[in-house]
């Protein structure tokens, strides 16, 4: 019952030809908005920079209008650069921040919990908080285990010991031991 891939409702060359026609109004569409920005542009530096009348001035009145010039540029280069020092400060500032804010982050993750087996009764113990009936029962289930001393052997020489196992007598030995 799997249903296969579904059919278009269109046919390829409809496809392709809507395709067509969106990328054309498109096209228009972006064509226009530049016109329109750029109109905008134009008002905007007609509305704050009266046209210069340059026609009509002498030499001095025009060097006159250079310094000037030279001189508006200057401060608003001056403004440019302290906005400049102003933004890596900032920028500085905020990458320092966004590091303490990693840091923080890091120092406060959480451990892995472990799991840990207890019994039906420590568990209830520990819910009911009575601590001294679960500690009580828990030794109460104790064996006790009795070690056994481990016999040590006497440090001998162990040529004779090779001596004496040597032959048929040391099997012997070994055959009783054994038994």
């Amino acid at each position: 019952m799997s249903e296969g891939p579904k059919k278009s409702k269109y046919t390829a060359t409809r496809r392709l030809a809507l395709k067509t026609k969106l990328m054309q109004k498109a096209t228009s569409m972006l064509a226009a908005e530049k016109e329109q920005n750029k109109r905008e542009r134009e008002d905007a530096l007609t509305e704050r920079v009266p046209p210069l009348k340059l026609s009509g001035l002498s030499a001095q009145e025009l060097q006159e209008l250079c310094k000037e010039l030279s001189r508006k540029i200057d401060v608003v280069d001056d403004a440019r650069y302290d906005l400049e020092i102003k933004v890596a400060k900032n920028e500085k500032e905020i990458q320092s921040l966004t590091q303490k804010i990693w840091e923080m982050k890091g120092s406060k993750q959480r451990t892995k919990l472990k799991r840990v087996k207890k019994s039906h009764d420590a568990m209830f113990g520990a819910l009911t908080e009575s601590k001294m009936a679960s500690k009580a029962d828990f030794k109460a289930n104790l064996k006790t285990v009795k070690k056994e001393e481990e016999k040590k052997e006497e440090v001998t020489d162990w040529r004779k010991n090779v001596e004496a196992m040597a032959g048929m007598e040391g099997r012997k030995k070994l055959f009783n031991a054994a038994q």
